[in-house]
């Protein structure tokens, strides 16, 4: 299952590959990306429950996680793609959001959430970049 998740990012990071982008933006770590394979039955409720979260990013003035959909392959049903982090101007709206919405947080998110989930893995990336410019990023050239 792991060769075929690495396949799956590999894949994906060339899909989301982009042109140029800044050497420092290069550097910093900047998006997550979750797998996920979701328990039985739970695929429906699972994509409402990320709608209800992407709302609250609408809300926030943030934007929406992107969503692939496994339609051949690996193992896995759904990948979210996101910015590791909430800008920290945007925290205190995010918030506001999440409260509006009813939102559950701490060990309420973790139970509620882990409902619909019958496997996850997460990773932090660099990107989108390309090739040539995550090697003009190198130190010795």
């Amino acid at each position: 299952m792991k060769a075929q998740l690495g396949i799956a990012l590999c894949a994906l990071s060339i899909a989301c590959a982009s042109p140029a982008r800044a050497q420092e933006e290069a550097q910093e770590p900047d998006t997550t990306i979750e797998i996920y394979r979701i328990a039985p039955g739970q695929h429906e409720a699972f994509l409402k429950e990320i709608a209800r979260y992407d709302e609250a990013n609408r809300l926030a003035d943030l934007p929406a996680r992107q969503l692939y959909v496994h339609s051949d392959g690996a193992d896995w049903d759904f990948i979210l793609i996101q910015p590791s982090k909430t800008p920290p101007e945007k925290a205190a709206a995010l918030d506001r959001a999440w409260k509006r919405l009813g939102l559950p947080s701490g060990a309420d998110f973790f139970l509620n959430f882990r409902r619909f989930i019958a496997d996850h893995s997460d990773t932090v990336a660099i990107g989108p970049t390309t090739a040539a410019d995550y090697l003009a990023t190198r130190s010795a050239k």
